[in-house]
Formats: C-alpha cells, structure tokens, sequence
C-alpha cells in the first residue's frame, strides 16, 4: 500500500486532519506509526461513539498505525462519571473493551492501556506540569469544553482544571504520531500541539470525527449540544440494542422532510451505513413506488431533498441497515454476557 493509499484510508470519512502536510512526511518516513483514542468509561456504548471509532481504528490500523485505546479511568473519575466511583468506572472499561471487540477490532493490533498504569509515572506528572506552565488558564478553562463542561461553571471543583493538561500528557506518555477523537475532543489536541510546539515535543497529528445528533434532534448551531449521548438510552442507539429496540427508536427519531443538516438519521447513513454497508436499501409497496437502492450518500441526499423519500421509509430503511451491521455484536455479547450485564445491572441502580 503506497502512501496516498494510506492517507486516503486514515482521512477518509473525518470532518478534520490537521494536518494533510505531516500526516504524508510520517507515512514516507514510518512504516509503523503510532495512533491513540481515549474514552472515559462511564456508561453503554452508543453507534456515534462504537461503530464511527470502531471504524476509524480499522483505518488506521489497515493503514500501518499501530493503535492504543486508552480507558481514561481517572480522567472519568474527575468528571464525575459512575457516581465517581472508581470501581464502577473499571467495570464500565472492561464492558468498553468487549463492545470495540465486539464491533471488530483485532486484539492482537490493538494495546488496551488504562490510565491508571499512566499515572503511577512520575514522568507522567512532569509532562502534566510543563503543559499547564505553558498553558494560560484561560486556555485551559476553554478546553473544558472536552468534558463535556461549561467554561463559566464556577461550581466545579478545582480537579476538572487538571483534566486538560492530563490529557494532553496522555498523547506525549504514550509517544503517539497521532491522536484521534471526535470534533468534541479538538480542544484537547489543539492544546497538546501548541504545548508541545512551545515545549520543543514532537506534535502530534489530530485527526477528528465527526459528531452524530441524538436522535431526537438538538441544538443546530451546537453539535457538541447536539451529539448522540448515553445519558438519554432514548436518544442513542446503543451498539448491543435489539433489533426491536433499534426499530423503536429510530420509528420516533427527529427527521424532517427534506432537511439533512442537524438530522441524526441522515448522518447515520452517511457517516456509519455508506461507509460500512456501501449501501443502502430502503423497502416500499409497490404502490408507494417500490424498493429503492442507494449506492452513495450523495445519491440518497439527493432524493431525500427533493422530498421523493418519506421519512418513514427512509427510517424503516435505516433501522433494517443497522439491525445487519450490528449482528455480530449482538452475537459477541449473547456469548459473553458478564461485562455487559454490570453494566446494565448498574444502568438499572
């Protein structure tokens, strides 16, 4: 595989590569570079999260990357997720674990890290220091942004000022060539690269993801507001839901007639069906005109937009594509229930 090749398979179905220039002098110069994407384990796995990052870790794993996943244990633990119980954010890891397994990442190319193992690094600590001493807080206040956090929020406890740093570490502790997250996580690198650039550290590359809307719309102007998340199960098709489940909530998800910009079923086909499926078959009566067939994103905006596909078809469509594509999952965790079965155990509490 040449080096366009690869680049074409790391950018491919990203909103962001900063930047094209050094991703092209890494790939001519290192046959195996690295790449890392940290999660916070605090809850169930949604498709914008599972099967967008699932996808892109095959990228970059196909393209030569070696891959880590950090489990961010005490990055969640900071932000309060799992009640802040640290045992309980573990079990949410082990259950992250087996949903990227599940969803066909190869363990034997990609390194599970966790945080913890990070931390008891006293190196670790100094690269955390030297980011935030050439960091001005008001920087740091805009990253918090990543957490999912308010800039204003003065009733924070002061630990959520550790998290950027601690992330921004996370890249240099690692030696990685390139992270990798979601829009929401560009902060986060922009601070390690201009940190690391005032530091005389090798920068990383960024590359980002995009965000997919909750399913019952959100704030257009906002996709970090927007986003698909765990907190509402209603709002987020999860990666193991049955496909009775998926069928549900897709049947009531925001899909306005004619519109794609800010609608969460749109941009699941363009952003996990095209790119994992190739296609997409949507089933009518005769009729209302029949079965039709889309082999592009393109092609299917296309009609949508001239209003020749009813929403509901469209979503019947959708659900039948990700009942399909989400198969093997649903077997991995018929077969290996315990990790899940925590987890839904404490979803319950």
């Amino acid at each position: 595989m040449n080096t366009e090749e690869r680049m074409e398979l790391v950018s491919r179905n990203t909103s962001e590569l900063v930047t094209e220039k050094e991703l092209k002098k890494l790939l001519d110069e290192k046959g195996k570079p690295r790449a890392y994407i940290g999660f916070e384990p605090s809850g169930l796995v949604h498709i914008a999260q599972g099967m967008i990052c699932a996808d892109k870790i095959k990228d970059l794993e196909k393209a030569g990357f070696n891959v880590t996943v950090l489990l961010a244990d005490w990055h969640a633990f900071i932000n309060d997720k799992m009640g802040g119980d640290i045992e309980k954010i573990r079990a949410a890891g082990e259950y992250m674990k087996d949903a990227f397994l599940a969803l066909g990442v190869d363990p034997k190319k990609t390194d599970f890290v966790w945080a913890s193992d990070l931390i008891d690094n006293a190196d670790y600590w100094e690269k955390v220091l030297r980011i935030a001493k050439v960091s001005s807080l008001s920087r740091i206040k805009r990253a918090l942004t990543i957490m999912g956090r308010k800039e204003g929020d003065e009733e924070m406890d002061a630990s959520k000022l550790i998290y950027p740093p601690m992330q921004a570490a996370d890249i240099y502790a690692l030696d990685v060539d390139l992270a990798y997250g979601g829009m929401d996580q560009r902060k986060a690198h922009m601070l390690a690269r201009d940190a690391g650039e005032k530091l005389g550290w090798k920068k990383p590359i960024a590359l980002h993801t995009p965000l997919i809307s909750g399913l019952k719309g959100g704030n257009r102007m906002d996709p970090v507001d927007a986003k698909m998340s765990k907190s509402d199960p209603n709002a987020a098709i999860l990666v193991h839901d049955s496909p009775e489940d998926i069928k549900r909530k897709l049947k009531k998800a925001y899909c306005p007639e004619g519109e794609t910009e800010g609608n969460p079923v749109m941009e699941i086909c363009r952003y996990i069906i095209f790119s994992q499926a190739g296609h997409l078959i949507i089933e009518r009566p005769e009729k209302w005109g029949g079965n039709m067939e889309f082999s592009s994103y393109k092609e299917l905006e296309d009609i949508f937009i001239r209003k020749e596909l009813h929403p509901m078809d469209l979503k019947s469509g959708v659900a039948g594509a990700l009942v399909e594509l989400l198969a093997p999952v649903r077997e991995y965790f018929e077969s290996k229930t315990e990790n899940l079965e925590k987890m839904m155990e404490m979803a319950r509490k």
